[in-house]
């Protein structure tokens, strides 16, 4: 089940500027920064607040290390700005199973690692109203027993 909404991806073609303008303008600090060579992004995570179920909620940028990655072909074709929405559960698997039993296209066979050592698998944008949406199984999160 969705618990929370864990993120808002924004993607950005200078990341050191961009968290720039969000520490100064909103008052938000880097959480977390990492560079995800299998995704080809450089990334900063913006913790805005903790929730309920254990979780936080996030800004994440991404500044792309590579033209030929998912964010730099987006870039190119959309400029800078909301790349996707990410909703925390804790059983990517169980609801990516659950959601394709809907017909909407899950785009990993099997989720993959996410930014802090999370699990996370997208959907299909055509499915979702224009929207790419992204779930994540935070680290040390275990699914509940079915």
């Amino acid at each position: 089940m969705l618990t929370r909404i864990d993120h808002i991806g924004i993607a950005c073609h200078d990341l050191d500027a961009t968290v720039e303008f969000y520490r100064s303008t909103y008052g938000f600090e880097v959480f977390h920064t990492e560079v995800n060579e299998e995704q080809g992004v450089r990334e900063a995570m913006l913790k805005i607040n903790d929730t309920s179920d254990g979780g936080s909620s996030y800004l994440q940028l991404l500044e792309p290390t590579r033209e030929d990655s998912a964010v730099g072909k987006w870039l190119a074709k959309h400029g800078e700005g909301v790349h996707h929405i990410a909703f925390g559960t804790p059983d990517v698997d169980g609801d990516a199973a659950q959601i394709r039993d809907k017909g909407v296209r899950v785009l990993y066979d099997e989720p993959r690692r996410g930014t802090m050592g999370s699990r996370i698998t997208f959907l299909h944008p055509k499915d979702c109203h224009g929207v790419l949406t992204e779930l994540v199984t935070s680290a040390g999160v275990e699914p509940d027993e079915h």
